[in-house]
């Protein structure tokens, strides 16, 4: 059963460019580089100038590398260095495309954003060997986390994920397993595979890329960008991962833009650019402590369902020292003069404490004696 149902994911998910646009050759130093498939040309950029004898084009070096993933496949990733670079970026394109085509692409942002770059094909895109699958594309990205990792040093906290349509999926994967990352980028994301094509809210054991489920376990701050007219994914998948996530950025919702033409709109550029910034400035020293404020916030007595346990009072709560905060559950200091009551625990006297008046279940005021009366006209 597990099988049929990874074939039809992969069917209905995965669509790689057929020739792919590129190849890869062994130079004679024993590295390798690259060559588009139609002219067997170095890969260079769009902007005329000629490869630089590393595998590089556009007055910018870069590695070709072949990486070998824990289910057996050998991926094709590109490493592009900007020397004067504080932080990296991890690149998972779209369907329908490759690293032949995103090229261009890749020179622009590394020049533009001032970052590191590194993008890589899904297993069966491009030059990478094996077959498109949800399973393999979360293999392919976490085998490029661990080659910038040893190979070139890039740690988490100076790391930012960008996932691109399809490419939200493995994204959100290594995003939900590393809680120091510098930022998440979410461009054109789906909410999952199954809500693309049908308005669905349960989960389907043929469904994949559940981001819905995953965007609640990602920390760090994240950029969602969506066109308002994109009739592949709805905007409204990147509204709602946008609501959903713990740490969201300004998004940038491009009026007019559709699923593959974002790049081409200025407002694209620049909000990426001062999301970049601001990750850049923010020091450990704050994103530490915006985590552990986020996580005081989260634990606070907030809503009078966690003071709800039997043998407490009705305004106590478990999570909060006695006597109570005032503070945390809204009673005023005078309410700090305490005796006790017939179940055990402790009741204020103070006039602007409000008690119901029935006899027979509100006698002291504490959960015990309130429990015994849910019929009664003043509950």
């Amino acid at each position: 059963m597990g099988c049929v149902i990874s074939h039809l994911s992969a069917k209905f998910a995965f669509f790689p460019p057929s020739p792919p646009t590129y190849q890869i050759k062994k130079r004679d130093d024993g590295k390798l580089t690259a060559i588009y498939t139609s002219s067997s040309m170095p890969l260079t950029s769009a902007v005329g100038a000629v490869d630089d004898g590393g595998g590089g084009g556009g007055g910018c070096s870069f590695d070709v590398l072949s990486l070998r993933t824990r289910r057996g496949n050998k991926i094709v990733a590109f490493y592009l260095k900007n020397p004067y670079a504080k932080l990296t970026l991890l690149y998972s394109h779209g369907n329908a495309a490759d690293l032949g085509q995103l090229f261009d692409l890749f020179v622009q942002l590394k020049a533009n954003l001032r970052v590191n770059l590194m993008g890589y094909d899904y297993s069966g895109y491009g030059a990478s060997t094996g077959k498109a699958s949800e399973l393999n594309t979360y293999a392919d990205i976490e085998a490029v986390y661990e080659c910038l990792q040893t190979e070139y040093g890039v740690s988490q906290e100076d790391l930012i994920l960008y996932g691109q349509s399809v490419g939200s999926g493995p994204t959100l994967h290594l995003a939900s397993r590393l809680p120091r990352l510098r930022g998440v980028v979410l461009h054109s994301a789906i909410l999952s595979g199954l809500r693309v094509v049908c308005h669905v809210n349960c989960m389907f054991c043929v469904d994949i890329y559940k981001n819905v489920n995953k965007i609640r376990k990602v920390k760090s701050p994240t950029l969602v960008i969506h066109g308002t007219e994109d009739d592949v994914v709805n905007w409204l998948h990147g509204n709602r991962l946008w609501k959903m996530a713990k740490d969201p950025y300004e998004p940038l919702w491009i009026k007019g833009g559709g699923h593959c033409n974002l790049e081409l709109y200025p407002d694209y550029i620049r909000h990426l650019y001062k999301f970049i910034y601001e990750m850049e400035i923010m020091t450990t020293k704050t994103r530490l402590s915006k985590i552990k404020l986020s996580k005081k916030t989260s634990s606070a007595c907030r809503c009078s369902s966690c003071c709800i346990k039997v043998g407490q009072p009705s305004w106590g709560c478990p999570k909060c020292p006695k006597p109570r905060c005032p503070e945390c559950c809204g009673l005023p200091s005078c309410c700090l003069n305490w005796n006790s009551c017939c179940c055990g625990w402790v009741k204020p006297k103070c006039p602007d404490v409000k008690l119901r008046k029935c006899p027979s279940c509100f006698g002291c005021g504490c959960f015990t004696c309130l429990g015994k009366c849910v019929r009664c006209s003043c509950w």
